[in-house]
Formats: structure tokens, C-alpha cells, sequence
């Protein structure tokens, strides 16, 4: 998208000052910004609110950060080994779930959430910003989306509320229960405060409801288990549905007429979109998931200047769980025969730099037909296996639901949708169906956000009360073909899964939004032995090789093995020792 004002080159320059040191998260790392050095004109007060949100960005964006953490352990999308390509290891090993805390992936959405809560905790300390009391709410309530987004993966985090901290101090772990209860109070305080004005990427009154539905309704699936907690009471699903209902009154929303509004590379007249983080190609960019994605061929549909990597791509399983009338199939997943950007039906063509060029082409391109060892550029929906031997270039729809804008571009500067109104109008049908209550209007909802994407098959878009609450039509199960030909394929299937029909409808709205992982862990079995997350076979992930002993440990990621090192206060999540 284009340059927006959260960004400015005051902002960016505050933002270098995060990059030195963060690991024992003491006052040192902040010395250059303090009250005594910044004035508080709001420009300024502006300025210095640029690294609360950019650091969102660099958790969510920064390579191998919190889309991976959400979506690779999952059963929608993965990173196979690409077989002549290469690929790495801890892809596999989120999807194979063989966690370990040297994984680079727990680094980033440990560090830069916890240097977003440092700036919070600055200005939150400054008398200038005391006494706004706008701008007071907004920082609490970032602060408190930070806190969120660690409490959801490592559940056993510092809570860290000033940065008047004494010399060589160094964090402890704080009760989750405690930081869930921070998390709510600092929500519930700050968003009385905060505007109900759409702000797109701010902070505002309905952002903090979002923030506060999402800790409520995960608020059992967290602490399941756990003896001192009441985590099976509905009230936490009570307290959800009261803050949507809030998101759901609001005129500043309505449901996008195409299901791809949304994922445009600027979304800011998207009127679905809740709250998004903004990117930029020059200033602000991040979303490389054209290039994670797609084979290096697919640079001729969409005319990009360089390669794509051909990495990441669809479970099998996943691809065939889909109505054949839904468009949100072919609105996410690439499959099939590929195609020239000039849309003519030409078989995809590849673009080489030459002292020539055709007529209508772009400058210094000529278009030639593709040559490649396999062929022509058809993606399978099929996939070998994940590493044994891996998977073959062509192998597994592309995920392609964010808008690839030509050039140099890709999807780099894409805006990040982090809540959409679909999201709340889901979490009120599953409240409404965990609460057994209006289930009718649980299933009105489910199917309103369904029937853009099913036009002129109403009938089709339509889900009963029966549908969401029975089984899930996705074949679980292990399903690869190994170096040796050996085909290994075991049979579970979803009959099983508790509200495995909303859990499916889940899925295919909501697939490469941060949501998979969250889902899995919430969703489970009807014997309530385990969760889906742990308790599913997909793919290359083997259920059975997790003890059911050990189900709620591999709901925590585990604590990159650097944090440990730097601060004798922390220690490992449970399981991994």
C-alpha cells in the first residue's frame, strides 16, 4: 500500500533505537528516549507512537515470525523440503511438531513483542503522555495486545508494567492467570478512552474489543487443565459475545461484497477490515509471502522483477475438503495449469531481459515460451511427503489470497488484516453454539459470510445448526509417499471433533489469517481426551507420536534458547527441558 502517517521519518528514526539490544530487557536498551529529551505537541506524541506499531509488524512479518508460528503448524498450509530447491528444517519441524527451543521462529515473536511493551512502558511513564488520557488507552491497550499475542504461545511470560527499572534487572515469570487478568483490566480500562472512530491501523474502541472476544473465548482452551483455574465455565464465552455484539453495532463495518477485499495490498477502503497493520513497499515492508509461496516460474503471471523461492503450499488434505462451488477455493489457492499475465489463455511464459522487446511488452522483457525440466508450470494439488524424500517444484497449490501486485512488489507492502468483521460475526456463532443457545442465529451468521463466496448456490452457502455441530469432513490422517515408494496413510477422519463442521468453515475463511493454529488448540475431541492441534494426524504430522500426556505442553511453543541463556530468572515451558 501507499506511505501511511503512522510511518514518518521521525518514526522510523525513534525505531532505530530497538535494534541495539533487547535481551534482558532492562532500561539501558531506552536511554535515548526519555522525558527529558522529547516535547508534546501531538506530531511529536505521533511520532513517538511509530515503534508500538512497527514493532507489531516486524512480529508478525519479521522472517519466521507469528504468521509461521500460526499457519506452519497447523493442517492447512506448510513448507515441504523442496526437492532440487532446499528449504529449512524448522518448517518441518513446526508441521511435524518437534518443538525445540532453537527454532528461529520463537526468537522473533519473543523479542519484538517485548521491545513493543518497552515503548509502551515509556511513554506510559511520561507525564506528557499521563495526562492525555486518548493516548493513555491506546498504549495500554497495544501494551495489552502484545501481552496477548505471548500469553496465546508461551503462556509463561514476564509481565513487565514501567520502565523505571532498577540496574541489571532482569525479568521473571509471571502467573499466566495474572497476565490474563492484567491483559482484561487493561483493556477494559483503556477502551472507554479510546475512540470508536475507524481508524484502520490504530488502536480503537472496537480494536480492544476484538482483542479482549479473542482472550475470553481462548480463555478454557488456555488453561485446560489447569487445577486452580475454572476453565470450564461458559462465562468466559458470555463475556465474548458481549464484546462482538459491540464490533457487530458498529456502523464503521460491513461485510466486503468479495471475498478478497479484504487482502488487497491496500485495504484502507475496506470497510470489513477491524484493525490491519499497514505496510509499505519503501518504508514499511515485510509480507514476502509471494515469494515464499510461489515457483520461481509463476514471476511471469504476475510479471514480478525477481524469483519467487517455491516454498510454502497447501496440506492435500486441506485442498480436498472443499465444496467445488466455493470460490474462496480458487480466491485462496493457485492449482492447476498457470497462465501468462496476459490473460489470452497462453500457457505461462517466462520473461528474460533482452536487447529486444515485443510491442505492449514491458520495457526490456521479451515474452518466450517457459522451458523447464518438468514441463509446463502446473501445480498439483498432491504432495509426496514433507521431507521423506519432500516435495517435487510443482507440487501443492500456492496460497495466493493476498493480492500480488506486479513489479517489484509482490506482496511486500500488503497490509496485514489482522481483524475483519467476519472474524467477530464467527465468534459469535461458536459462542452462541458452546453456550447452546440460538444456534439458528449462529448458523445465519456462519452462512451470511459464506454466501459471497457461493453466487447464484445459495442453497449451497446455507449451514444448519447440524451442519456446524457435527463432525468435520477433513480426512485426518497421516498421508505421504516416501523416497522408498512406500505409501503411509492411516485413516481418522473428523467424525470425532467437536463443532468439527464450524471448525471446518473456520478453515476456509479464515486460512492464512494467524488463525489455525489458535483454532486447533480451542476445537476438541468429543471424548475431550485431546485437542485437534495435537490430537490430529495430517499429512506428515504423526498424532500418535505425541503422548496424550503431553497434549497441553505442545500447546506451548517453547522459549528460544538465547533468553534463557541471557536471564537465570527464566525457565522452559514444561516438555521442553
Amino acid at each position: 500500500m501507499k506511505a501511511k502517517n503512522i510511518l514518518s521519518s521521525a518514526t522510523l528514526a525513534v525505531g532505530l533505537i530497538c535494534f541495539s539490544s533487547c535481551t534482558n530487557l532492562d532500561e539501558n536498551i531506552y536511554s535515548s528516549l526519555t522525558a527529558d529529551n522529547i516535547t508534546y505537541t501531538p506530531e511529536e506524541i505521533e511520532s513517538m507512537s511509530g515503534p508500538v506499531y512497527t514493532n507489531l509488524r516486524y512480529t508478525y512479518w519479521a522472517w519466521e515470525a507469528l504468521f509461521d508460528q500460526c499457519e506452519e503448524s497447523g493442517d492447512l498450509l506448510m513448507t515441504p523440503l523442496r526437492i532440487g530447491v532446499g528449504w529449512g528444517e524448522q518448517y518441518i519441524l513446526l508441521h511435524q511438531h518437534t518443538f525445540n527451543s532453537y527454532i528461529p521462529h520463537f526468537y522473533q515473536t519473543w523479542y519484538y513483542p517485548f521491545v513493543g511493551i518497552g515503548y509502551c512502558n515509556i511513554l506510559l511513564d511520561m507525564e506528557g503522555i499521563k495526562a492525555n488520557k486518548e493516548k493513555t488507552a491506546e498504549f495500554r491497550a497495544m501494551r495489552a495486545l502484545y501481552y496477548y499475542i505471548m500469553l496465546d504461545l508461551y503462556r509463561n511470560i514476564p509481565l513487565i508494567t514501567t520502565s523505571t527499572l532498577p540496574a541489571g534487572f532482569l525479568p521473571v515469570q509471571e502467573d499466566p492467570e495474572k497476565v490474563f487478568d492484567f491483559i482484561v483490566s487493561e483493556l477494559d480500562s483503556a477502551k472507554m478512552d479510546l475512540p470508536k472512530t475507524s481508524g484502520y491501523g490504530r488502536m480503537n474502541y472496537y480494536v480492544a474489543c476484538m482483542t479482549l472476544a479473542k482472550v475470553y473465548l481462548n480463555h478454557n482452551a488456555w488453561f485446560y487443565g489447569d487445577p486452580d483455574v475454572d476453565y470450564r465455565s461458559n462465562t468466559w464465552y458470555e463475556k465474548a459475545l458481549a464484546e462482538v455484539n459491540e464490533v457487530m453495532a458498529s456502523a464503521n463495518y460491513s461485510l466486503a461484497p468479495n471475498y478478497k477485499d479484504p487482502f488487497m495490498a491496500d485495504g484502507t477502503g475496506c470497510n470489513e477490515i477491524i484493525f490491519a497493520l499497514p505496510l509499505d513497499i519503501d518504508f514499511a515492508s515485510g509480507n514476502y509471502l509471494s515469494n515464499k509461496c510461489l515457483h520461481s516460474a509463476s514471476a511471469a503471471t504476475f510479471l514480478l522483477n525477481s524469483a519467487p523461492w517455491d516454498g510454502s503450499c497447501a496440506l492435500p488434505q486441506f485442498m480436498d475438503t472443499y465444496d467445488p462451488d466455493d470460490q474462496r477455493k480458487s480466491d485462496t489457492w493457485l492449482f492447476g495449469q498457470q497462465y501468462s499475465y496476459k490473460k489470452d489463455g497462453t500457457p505461462i511464459t517466462i520473461y528474460q531481459y533482452n536487447q529486444y522487446k515485443e510491442a505492449g511488452d514491458t520495457d526490456g522483457l521479451v515474452a518466450t515460451a517457459i522451458k523447464t525440466d518438468d514441463g509446463p508450470l502446473i501445480y498439483t494439488t498432491t504432495v509426496h511427503s514433507i521431507n521423506n524424500p519432500g516435495a517435487y517444484p510443482f507440487e501443492g497449490a500456492r496460497f495466493w489470497k493476498q493480492e500480488i501486485v506486479t513489479g517489484r512488489d509482490g506482496t511486500y507492502g500488503n497490509d496485514v488484516c489482522f481483524y475483519r468483521l467476519a472474524d467477530a460475526m464467527f465468534i459469535k456463532a461458536e459462542c452462541l453454539l458452546r453456550l447452546g443457545r440460538d444456534q439458528q442465529v449462529a448458523a445465519d451468521l456462519v452462512s451470511e459470510v459464506r454466501e459471497r463466496s457461493f453466487p447464484g448456490k445459495e442453497a449451497k452457502a446455507r449451514r444448519t445448526v447440524s451442519d456446524l455441530e457435527g463432525g468435520s469432513c477433513y480426512d485426518y490422517g497421516l498421508r505421504e509417499t516416501r523416497a522408498d515408494g512406500q505409501e503411509v496413510s492411516t485413516f481418522e477422519g473428523g467424525d470425532d471433533i467437536e463443532l468439527g463442521g464450524l471448525l471446518d468453515d473456520l478453515a476456509w475463511e479464515f486460512v492464512g489469517e494467524h488463525h489455525r493454529r489458535q483454532d486447533l488448540i480451542r476445537f476438541r475431541l468429543r471424548d475431550g481426551s485431546r485437542n485437534v492441534f495435537n490430537g490430529k494426524s495430517r499429512f506428515c504430522y504423526d498424532a500418535r507420536s505425541v503422548p496424550s500426556s503431553d497434549d497441553t505442553k505442545k500447546n506451548l511453543y517453547p522459549i528460544y534458547q538465547n533468553f534463557l541463556d541471557a536471564n537465570i530468572n527464566l525457565k522452559q515451558n514444561s516438555g521442553y527441558e
